[in-house]
């Protein structure tokens, strides 16, 4: 029962009480550089939970016989090696994605979010718990992108999934080409964290008044 209790409370965190992005403002590059279309923005989350989930684990599995002086380079190599995969399977199955994502695939590997739960989670903590806290940081910073990216590609382009959206994509609607531009980013960042921020401070309130 403790244990149950213990990984819900790492994905409500993960998913909502610390999202990544909203709460520790982590993993920012990503957020701005690759949220312009939608259909970029999934592969890129797909590729982050796999690669923050199995390398954590991975840490876990090994925490016991990595030395502490040299556990930061082993932890590098080991999310390396997941996303020299990723990077390895969209070369071969998906070479207009690749191109489409250029360096921001091998710039998982310096992602904050990921060694941040390497750190903090797979090297203290057994394997299954590592791999649950993984997968839900990286669902809690996906969700985020996916909101940014739908506002950004809806609003400037037109379009969700490269599919023309009623009214945004007609004359009636200005297209805020800003939005597919990296002002567009903060900006939509910056309202999106606010509203996270705004919502979970009315649900600390709430609670407190109750007490």
């Amino acid at each position: 029962m403790k244990s149950q209790n213990k990984l819900k409370t790492i994905m409500l965190d993960g998913l909502w009480s610390n999202n990544p992005v909203t709460q520790q403002v982590l993993g920012i590059c990503s957020t701005l550089a690759v949220t312009n279309l939608v259909l970029n923005t999934i592969v890129m989350c797909i590729g982050l939970v796999f690669t923050i989930a199995f390398s954590s684990m991975t840490v876990s599995l090994l925490r016991n016989i990595i030395p502490r002086t040299i556990r930061i380079m082993i932890e590098v190599l080991i999310i390396a090696f997941y996303v020299m995969i990723i990077d390895v399977v969209l070369r071969a199955y998906w070479p207009d994605m690749s191109r489409n994502l250029g360096p921001y695939v091998g710039l998982i590997i310096t992602n904050c979010i990921v060694m941040g739960r390497t750190e903090a989670c797979g090297i203290s903590n057994p394997p299954l718990t590592a791999f649950v806290d993984g997968v839900f940081n990286a669902l809690g910073y996906s969700a985020v992108l996916l909101i940014i990216a739908t506002l950004r590609e809806t609003l400037g382009m037109g379009t969700f999934l490269g599919i023309a959206v009623p009214y945004f994509s007609s004359p009636l609607w200005d297209k805020w080409i800003i939005m597919v531009m990296p002002p567009g980013a903060f900006f939509a960042l910056a309202v999106i964290t606010w509203i996270f921020r705004s919502v979970k401070l009315a649900q600390q309130s709430a609670t407190e008044s109750k007490k």
